[in-house]
């Protein structure tokens, strides 16, 4: 059985919950709702054991995080829990379009939110929402913290990997955690309050949270590829601390700070994001 242990939240300014959300940050636009990878062309392989319990574990890791930042999208109503729970619903069906390939029995399943098969992952959830609901900081270190364990658990899976079709999800999987990760230590940042890598090394997260947001699709090997539809976001810059908006999926991000105060910008869902 996989064991997942949540370490303490890294060491941060205490901040009351009252007005936290209302300081400068970033407005963030709605992504584009495009798949993340397109399997069509792509060929199917013969997955190994290890690969099946992969995808079965992804599949619930990230409902997870969809399921934990809508709670704190509940408790806390800062718009990038709920821009972030969407773009998890898309990595979701990203992953089911692979269990349906290989005729994988799904693990969600008729699951409400909050409720997991894994044993592991519920133990986590539950965890990981009474943390975010204790002050607004703990709740976007959980939001970092969660984009931090993702990606090395999908990392791991390219190495383990040799199908490119499961490879070129899981490429875009991790892309979307990198972009999701430099978005709540943005916020972080921006409330001066800071994260420290509990997954990932150290010299991976500085280069992800040192460089802009990644646009657009990739191929297996992690490499931008032109066209064809995407996971979609637009980030738009503002005073108003999160900012959630609309995006025509290549277009103009433009979102309403909680502060009152706009985010404006443009963004990108690559390819044929519908809106």
């Amino acid at each position: 059985m996989r064991t997942i242990r949540l370490t303490a939240l890294a060491t941060m300014v205490i901040l009351t919950a009252a007005g936290a959300f209302a300081q400068g940050g970033q407005g963030w636009g709605g992504g584009g709702k495009g798949d993340c990878a397109k399997l069509d062309g792509l060929p199917a392989g013969t997955l190994s054991e290890a690969e099946k319990a992969g995808l079965l574990f992804t599949r619930e890791e990230e409902k997870l995080a969809r399921d934990v930042y809508t709670a704190l999208y509940e408790t806390w109503e800062a718009p990038i829990f709920l821009h972030i729970a969407g773009s998890e619903q898309r990595h979701m069906d990203a992953v089911k379009a692979l269990l349906d390939r290989y005729a994988l029995t799904d693990p969600v399943g008729a699951n409400p939110a909050g409720v997991f098969t894994d044993a592991a992952l519920q133990e986590l959830y539950d965890d990981l929402v009474l943390k975010g609901k204790l002050t607004p900081v703990d709740g976007l270190a959980v939001g970092a913290t969660i984009e931090d364990l993702d990606l090395r658990d999908v990392m791991k899976l390219v190495d383990e990997s040799d199908n490119v079709d499961l490879d070129t999800v899981y490429s875009n999987l991790a892309r979307g955690s990198r972009n999701h990760l430099r978005a709540f230590v943005g916020e972080l940042t921006a409330l001066g309050a800071t994260y420290t890598p509990q997954y990932i090394d150290a010299a991976l997260y500085e280069q992800i949270v040192s460089t802009p947001r990644e646009r657009g699709p990739v191929d297996a090997n992690g490499k931008p590829v032109g066209g064809g539809p995407g996971c979609g976001g637009c980030g738009g810059q503002g005073q108003g601390g999160s900012g959630h908006g609309t995006c025509d999926g290549a277009g103009q991000g433009n979102g309403q700070g909680s502060s009152g105060q706009n985010g404006n910008g443009s963004g990108s869902g690559s390819g044929n994001g519908k809106p």
